[in-house]
């Protein structure tokens, strides 16, 4: 495989960066893989948040809302996915805490009204802790998963 110059690098990750949000830990990537000099990565990866191509920020705020609502993803698993991505500690709590917690019940009422019809349980008891290993999978957290059980049961017989 032919070594990539700088200009290459920047010009194809400029493009990806046009296309969709990624975080600085995913193009930093990419060019480990191409085998990039790590001064070069340095000048591609500088060029590409002072144009703005990259913002860790946004993209956080663009995952979040995506994980939240199309993948129906708790505060706890959204938070391991961005410390995955090497999304600094600031930036991660300040975007996780604009999401309201209205947002989450929003999201886990109906997966708990879901799940409560297709799971089978000797109790109420035995059922309810079922529901929380499921939401906990999920990565919400308890006392979210405990507002939505609180409700009354007649909510999920409808």
């Amino acid at each position: 495989m032919k070594q990539k110059t700088e200009q290459e690098a920047y010009l194809q990750l400029a493009a990806l960066c046009a296309q969709a949000e990624h975080c600085q830990h995913e193009m930093l990537e990419k060019m480990r893989r191409w085998e990039l000099p790590e001064e070069e990565q340095a000048r591609v990866m500088q060029r590409l948040v002072s144009e703005r191509y990259v913002d860790d920020e946004r993209y956080a705020r663009a995952f979040v809302k995506d994980k939240v609502r199309y993948n129906k993803w708790g505060r706890r698993k959204v938070e391991q996915a961005l410390w995955q991505k090497h999304i600094d500690d600031d930036i991660r709590q300040r975007v996780l805490d604009e999401v309201e917690d209205d947002e989450y019940l929003a999201v886990l009422r109906p997966l708990l009204k879901q799940k409560r019809k297709s799971t089978m349980a000797a109790s109420d008891y035995e059922l309810n802790q079922k529901l929380v290993r499921f939401a906990l999978s999920r990565g919400f957290t308890f006392d979210i998963i405990r507002q939505c059980l609180d409700v009354n049961e007649e909510d999920f017989e409808e």
